[in-house]
């Protein structure tokens, strides 16, 4: 089903307010880490906002998804206050990891020839799991 028109706005809103707030934490807890929101998608009750977490350095992305996931109530309390003149109700949240860049970095690297050739063997690519 196809996003309507007010949901991409609440995605909107809350992803310009969620990178605020996320790396404003990152800044005050986790020197090195920079942590972007890669996409938002609300459902259409506009019930649920399904979170997509680019972090840098990928290899603390589990433990950074597991600590924002930990602290979901306090993020989405101050998500509320953000927002409270252009939303009636926030959203709960939830929070994913995203591993695109991950993906697109073994891409590039068997492209290159520093990796098997993933077009004779298709099997050496990882598969992605579907959200």
């Amino acid at each position: 089903m196809e996003e309507t028109n007010r949901q991409r706005k609440i995605a909107g809103v809350l992803q310009k307010d969620l990178v605020d707030v996320l790396q404003k934490a990152a800044q005050d807890g986790m020197k090195g880490v920079i942590i972007s929101v890669s996409k938002v998608s609300v459902t259409s009750d506009l019930g649920v906002a399904k979170v997509y977490l680019s972090i840098f350095p990928s290899e603390k992305r589990d433990e950074i998804v597991k600590g924002v996931q930990s602290n979901t109530i306090l993020i989405r309390h101050e998500m509320a206050q953000r927002t409270r003149n252009q939303l009636r109700r926030m959203p709960e949240l939830v929070f994913f990891g995203d591993d695109t860049l991950d993906y697109l970095e073994e891409i590039d690297k068997s492209l290159n020839g520093e990796d098997e050739n993933p077009i004779k063997n298709p099997e050496i690519l990882p598969r992605r799991q579907k959200r």
